[in-house]
């Protein structure tokens, strides 16, 4: 199974979590496989400080892994001289999926919906990288001859997703 992957991308409070939520729902009704790939531009932990998983972490360990019956989850620590991993090299840890929806990525070079929630941000558009399509409310204007969708219109939104990667829905 391929990765076929689109991104939500946009600027701070545009509604990328929001949007990306609704698409996955929508996808998963579909009777489709998804899964998401989240850029944070802040340090995050998933972990608790006490835990035998972080006391593994801050002994040194590179990567710990955590199972449950439930879930499991891999965590990757990056020391100070490793970059950040581009969006292709985390995805190559991720499983089949029949859709991969990155959010956040904006410089990344996949097919992306831009999300704009003002006409400061419309002004901003050209900073992001392989925009194929555009979500705003309809009264802000965009100079654009991409494809442009209402923001909550997610069936649409889905609809165009969908097409863009070829993807066909399950029974």
């Amino acid at each position: 199974m391929t990765k076929p992957l689109f991104g939500i991308s946009g600027f701070k409070n545009s509604g990328k979590t929001t949007l990306t939520a609704s698409l996955i729902a929508e996808f998963t009704s579909r009777k489709l496989s998804v899964s998401s790939v989240k850029h944070a531009h802040h340090e995050f932990d998933l972990d608790q400080p006490g835990t035998d998983t972080d006391k593994h972490r801050s002994s040194g360990a590179k990567e710990v892994v955590i199972s449950s019956a439930k879930r499991w989850a891999l965590m990757h620590e990056i020391s100070a001289d490793e970059d950040e991993p581009n969006l292709q090299t985390l995805i190559t840890h991720m499983a089949d999926a029949d859709i991969i929806l990155a959010e956040g990525f904006k410089s990344e070079g996949h097919p992306k919906v831009l999300l704009i929630a003002s006409a400061e941000q419309a002004k901003l558009m050209g900073r992001i990288n392989n925009v194929v399509a555009i979500a705003a409310e309809p009264d802000i204007e965009i100079d654009s001859d991409l494809p442009r969708f209402e923001r909550n219109d997610i069936k649409q939104i889905a609809d165009f997703i969908a097409q863009h990667l070829n993807l066909e829905p399950r029974s």
